[in-house]
């Protein structure tokens, strides 16, 4: 009699449902069940499975070619397992317990990581630095070692048969397990294991017919530039990212300053409420110990607005997976309304309420609400980073660097261990970075800034953590260079480690990182200075840590360059789904959105570059500012922009009808929201600023724009 049914299977997960396939997580603990007694056929069904518990059985080994794409946590604990090389279908595994398996080795472990791409957690413990050490610094060695046995002592044979081929490679990995020795004995066996599978791949590397390049193209390595109207000099790093006019290189960056742009009085009267929490130390080196900031909470200054209510047809959530499907399941959604909630000072330097010159430069929400069920959203400018709680416009901790300039953020999550062999559980942390090329690193739920790298000597421009992996954080940076760091996890003591795993060569500033939803481990798309160049950023198993573009994406635009039009420079860029991707060009007055799938799929010309399969264009303002970011909020079908002016361009996707794909003309925005004109009592109006950055919570009840003169402003959805 079968131990393992459909029925059981049911009874045993949740959530509760009729279908296997929607199951997320599955107990079949102390069931002394065996391999035999885990049907591959019927367990496969378990499509959506994240967490499965088989602990407390009599497995020797995991069932041979189980695929769950979706398993996240594995629970082995107390069966009698004796090889996990099984277990390498499970792709997507990131934690694995295996306690109390008598059987089971230290060079079992270094196969699992070997094995799991994505297994950061093992026992409970964070094991990212050892596993990606197995992964690339460990294997390289070997692959060092193999190579030089084959040259010292081995060749091909002449003429090539395959009866002489396989005689040779079976003398080669012998020879090979034999003689190529790297790491302590106690794991030998790993290392005789890892050394015969890449032996083999080795001599099947010799033998393979090489690709014909005689077609292919190299990287251009003198692409077209732009006129250097916005050439960066060592002044301009030791600054922020000008906000200026095309045609005017030496214009300061502060707001009053700015051409095409009117100063703002500064006869009004703030409200003030609170206090700003004490800033957190900084330090030379990552520190050992935790640096605490108070625990106060904060109010920041706040301009008094109009009570006006701006109408936005909205969307309810709707993804898709390709551009051919983009209204089929995102044009059931219901329009939402938006009102301008809060306008903050909350990076004022020395909290002096007539700062009206800080530039505001980026933000974020959480992923996650917070465990009060409120959003939170990080900025930063000037010397500060905020966390603000966006109903009550509440700045909840305040992070503060002086001397120091933050120009990008960003949000993860890490394991953090607990100590007491208690399991590591998720923590949420901001990544932030500016002209001092110094990454901090922030666990704000506890007030504290546990820790800094040096990412570059030059400014930091970008930051873009890997959501599927949350420890890899991309920085670029003023060298030119896009670097993945492995940032590792933190132990109680918030102990951490860093490993730089990747540097992509760029030929100018990047300006914005973008991963594709489905493909966040192997692919990158970087607008820069001169253009939009994507990446292959799969690490590679011969541990090769440089790497140049792939190709350049071109836009219709291009072909309207001239001596004194350059639109190469791409400062805008969000993915809306899976597919479609949002980009801007300086100075053109549209937003492309275009295919990432149909432009990848490409053969890049003989000058490196791909034309973007373009699907639509959406009018946007004019303007000479460069460095106006874009956002989306997929979730809802939202293309959103400021301008210069302070105005929020807004497009709704799920309102555009499919034809107005291809009709070729721009397509106007859904609603161009006002700036909303917040007054000091009684003395006028602050006029309406560039709006450098704006960010969406992913189901859009709320919406933060950053300004370049020193005001976070919050929108909210009402009914």
């Amino acid at each position: 009699m079968e131990k393992i049914t459909e029925k059981l299977l049911l009874e045993k997960g949740s959530p509760k449902t009729k279908k296997l396939e929607e199951l997320k997580i599955l107990t079949l603990s102390k069931l002394g069940l065996k391999c035999p007694d885990l049907p591959v056929k019927l367990l496969s069904r378990l499509r959506s499975l994240e967490r499965w518990d088989l602990s407390g059985n009599r497995l020797q080994e995991f069932p041979k070619n189980l695929e769950l794409p979706e398993l996240r946590f594995l629970d082995l604990s107390d069966n009698q397992m004796e090889d996990v090389a099984s277990m390498a279908s499970l792709c997507s595994l990131e934690e694995v317990k295996m306690e109390d398996n008598l059987y089971i080795t230290v060079s079992d472990n270094y196969k699992l990581m070997t094995l799991l791409p994505n297994l950061r957690s093992y026992n409970g413990n964070d094991i990212t630095s050892t596993a990606n050490h197995v992964r690339f610094v460990f294997t390289e060695n070997l692959r060092t070692r193999i190579i030089a046995l084959w040259e010292r002592s081995y060749s091909l044979p002449d003429p090539t048969t395959a009866d002489k081929m396989a005689a040779l490679e079976e003398d080669f990995v012998h020879a090979a397990r034999k003689h190529v020795k790297y790491g302590p004995s106690s794991v030998s066996d790993f290392t005789k294991w890892k050394v015969e599978i890449m032996a083999r791949e080795y001599l099947c590397s010799l033998t393979e017919p090489k690709e014909d390049l005689s077609n292919k193209t190299t990287e251009v390595l003198t692409p077209v530039k732009r006129k250097q109207s916005l050439a960066l000099t060592d002044s301009d790093l030791r600054l922020s990212p000008r906000k200026k006019a095309r045609a005017d290189p030496a214009a300061s960056s502060s707001a009053e300053d700015s051409p095409g742009k009117v100063g703002l009085r500064l006869k009004t009267r703030m409200i003030t409420s609170g206090t700003v929490p004490v800033s957190p130390t900084t330090r030379a080196q990552c520190p050992s110990t935790p640096t605490r900031a108070s625990t106060k909470k904060a109010a920041a200054s706040k301009l008094v607005t109009l009570p006006r209510i701006v109408t936005v047809n909205g969307a309810k959530r709707g993804r898709k997976e390709t551009s051919d499907d983009v209204m089929k399941s995102i044009n059931e959604t219901q329009p939402v309304r938006l009102q301008p909630l809060h306008v903050l000072q909350c990076h004022s330097k020395q909290d002096n309420p007539e700062d009206f010159s800080t530039q505001l430069w980026a933000c974020a929400f959480q992923p996650q609400p917070d465990s009060s069920g409120s959003r939170l959203v990080a900025t930063c400018g000037g010397d500060s980073l905020c966390v603000i709680e966006c109903e009550t416009g509440m700045v909840m901790k305040k992070y503060k660097v002086t001397g120091e300039e933050f120009f990008s953020l960003a949000w993860s999550s890490v394991r953090m261990s607990r100590g007491d062999e208690a399991p590591a559980q998720p923590c949420s942390i901001l990544a932030a970075g500016g002209k001092r090329g110094l990454v901090k690193l922030i666990h704000p739920r506890c007030n504290v800034a546990y820790g800094e790298f040096r990412a570059s000597r030059r400014a930091l421009s970008v930051l873009c953590f890997n959501h599927r992996q949350g420890n890899f954080l991309f920085t670029g940076c003023y060298d030119n260079k896009i670097v993945l760091w492995d940032i590792g996890g933190m132990d109680s003591k918030y102990n951490f480690k860093v490993v730089q795993l990747l540097a992509l060569d760029s030929s100018s500033t990047p300006l914005r990182i973008c991963l594709p939803p489905t493909r966040p481990d192997t692919q990158l798309l970087a607008a820069c200075d001169d253009g939009l160049h994507y990446y292959n950023t799969q690490l590679a198993a011969n541990g090769a840590t440089k790497r140049s573009k792939e190709a350049e994406v071109t836009f219709p635009v291009y072909e309207k360059e001239d001596k004194d039009l350059n639109y190469h420079t791409v400062d805008g860029l969000s993915f809306l789904t899976d597919d479609i991707v949002a980009s801007k060009n300086f100075t053109h007055s549209c937003i492309y959105l275009w295919s990432w799938n149909r432009t990848r799929s490409q053969r890049p010309n003989k000058s490196g570059c791909v034309r973007a399969a373009v699907l639509a264009e959406l009018r946007w303002a004019h303007t000479e500012i460069p460095y106006l970011s874009l956002n989306t909020c997929p979730g809802r079908a939202y293309v959103v922009c400021g301008d210069s002016e302070g105005k929020l361009w807004t497009y709704h996707v799920a309102n555009l009808q499919k034809e107005s794909f291809q009709t070729g003309k721009p397509i106007e925005p859904t609603e161009v929201l006002q700036w909303p004109s917040p007054v000091r009592k009684g003395l006028g109006q602050v006029e309406g600023p560039s709006i450098n950055s704006l960010a969406m919570d992913p189901d859009l009840r709320y919406l933060v724009a950053l300004s370049d003169k020193n005001m976070v402003m919050v929108w909210k959805t009402v009914p």
